[in-house]
């Protein structure tokens, strides 16, 4: 009785758009994480650049999907749902993949900022830890800013189990501070002067004339400038579904792109690659960042903040994961345990393996961009089959109701995206040593969480729902529509 009654929870439709801008001002820290990284590889410009191109696509893909989440507007999952709806007529295990890929993209964040809060909390307090190892694991030296990733991590996830409206209450603190270290970065140094134009560079060199190099950052930064889909992810949980999931997300995606051209432009001129490198692309160059900017003084404080913004960011991140699974659960395509909502109508389990997966990825993998290596192949996929579900619903469910319908002109653009997105993925995950910090090993552990999704969907159709297993679904023309069994010979043997 006590599991039906379980089952029987909602979740709760309690959100207006803006609480979705606030969820969604997580792409800022994204950026903030990932920005060291690109500038040592690119330079300034290169970055800037590649950045801003990034953030585009992601404000067209998110115009794009603010019809896709009309469509199913009492269902969760995200883009990893219409993924699962445009392409389940024509091969059923697109489902499942694109919403583990997805999951592990937004996942992630957790182990990565963590760490990022870690090595910025030493780097600024306690200098004098930097050489001391606690213990080791394998190749992964574990120290002071381990401790403090994971000592965060298990803050996040507490919050976000207790419900969704202290997890906005988070947000909407976090996201205030957030504003003021990105005044700093963007507007301060064309005031005060430090802003050179000698510390921006071009360095996108390499194969195709620096297009290869390219095309291996822009599936990294994907990672991030796309990540303004997560308001769509709450479509459920929105007091007006159509209105406010289009205005989120489409003020969110505005913001994300002024931000993504802007920050990196006033980072970097202000400080420079060689000094972005020497300091810690990681990001403990913001601690001298802060220091030249603001003087050594108020960086302390500015530096307080800069960790706000990215526990925001960690924040927004446990709460889309966690309902990622949640949403592919009730749709039947991995275990029934994930689909269960708690007292406080959030997806606590779901969350916890949120909580355990990052946990051990702090413990066994040492850098972040490798983590974020082995993530984004499975995030850049559900893009890709999400834009393609997409058309596939356009062309397979005309009469579905749309009460947010795109112009046809967009048609031509999903196509051009969805086509990007996969020479994106092709050659950014074919090349890690390109990016200088992945491995064959991380594109095996990426692939590897792929394929446990379709182990996982097998286990919930053969052994928990007791149904075989199909290539390809018959799909409703309209909500509540029966739909016939699939055809004799389809199913999987």
């Amino acid at each position: 009785m006590a599991e039906a009654a379980i089952e029987e929870r909602q979740l709760l439709k309690s959100l207006r758009w803006y609480d979705g801008f606030v969820i969604a001002l997580c792409n800022p820290g994204f950026l903030i994480g990932s920005l060291g990284f690109s500038v040592g590889a690119l330079g300034g410009w290169g970055a800037m650049t590649l950045w801003g191109i990034s953030a585009t696509i992601g404000l067209l893909s998110n115009w794009i999907y603010s019809e896709t989440a009309a469509m199913f507007p009492n269902q969760s999952g995200g883009i990893a749902l219409y993924a699962h709806e445009g392409w389940r007529k024509y091969f059923s295990l697109v489902g499942p993949i694109a919403t583990f890929g997805y999951w592990i993209g937004w996942s992630v964040v957790l182990s990565i900022f963590g760490k990022i809060i870690g090595d910025l909390v030493e780097a600024k307090w306690f200098p004098g830890q930097a050489s001391h190892v606690y213990f080791s694991i394998g190749s992964n030296h574990l120290g002071l800013p381990h401790m403090i990733a994971i000592g965060v991590i298990v803050a996040v996830w507490a919050f976000n189990v207790m419900g969704v409206k202290p997890t906005l209450w988070v947000g909407y603190v976090t996201g205030a501070l957030l504003m003021l270290p990105l005044i700093v970065f963007i507007v301060v140094p064309f005031t005060t002067g430090d802003f050179h134009s000698s510390n921006m560079t071009w360095t996108v060199n390499g194969p195709w004339g620096g297009l290869k190099v390219a095309f291996v950052w822009l599936f990294l930064m994907a990672w991030s400038a796309y990540g303004i889909e997560v308001c769509a992810s709450f479509a459920p949980e929105y007091h007006d579904t159509k209105r406010d999931t289009a205005l989120a997300l489409r003020s969110a995606a505005t913001f994300s792109l002024l931000v993504y051209v802007l920050l990196p432009l006033g980072v970097t001129g202000a400080s420079g690659v060689d000094f972005i490198n020497k300091q810690g692309a990681e990001g403990q160059f913001y601690v001298g960042v802060f220091d030249k900017l603001v003087g050594s003084g108020l960086s302390g404080v500015m530096l307080v903040f800069l960790l706000a913004s990215l526990l925001l960011s960690m924040n927004s991140s446990t709460a889309d994961g966690g309902r990622a699974l949640y949403g592919i659960s009730k749709a039947g395509m991995t275990i029934k345990e994930l689909g269960v909502l708690n007292r406080f109508h959030v997806p606590a389990r779901a969350m916890t393996v949120d909580l355990i997966v990052n946990v051990g990825l702090v413990l066994f993998v040492s850098s972040n961009l490798a983590i974020l290596y082995l993530s984004n192949i499975g995030y850049v996929f559900a893009h890709v089959a999400a834009m393609s579900g997409f058309l596939l619903l356009r062309r397979d469910r005309p009469d579905w109701p749309r009460p947010i319908k795109v112009a046809r002109g967009w048609l031509p653009v999903a196509a051009v995206i969805a086509a990007s997105n996969a020479v994106f993925l092709v050659v950014g995950a074919g090349n890690p040593k390109l990016n200088g910090y992945g491995t064959w090993s991380d594109f095996g552990i990426g692939i590897g969480v792929l394929c446990l999704s379709v182990v996982l969907y097998a286990f919930r159709r053969t052994v928990q729902d007791h149904q075989p297993i199909h290539l390809r679904e018959e799909t409703p023309k309209l909500p509540g529509e029966e739909v016939a069994p699939p055809a004799v010979g389809v199913p999987v043997t």
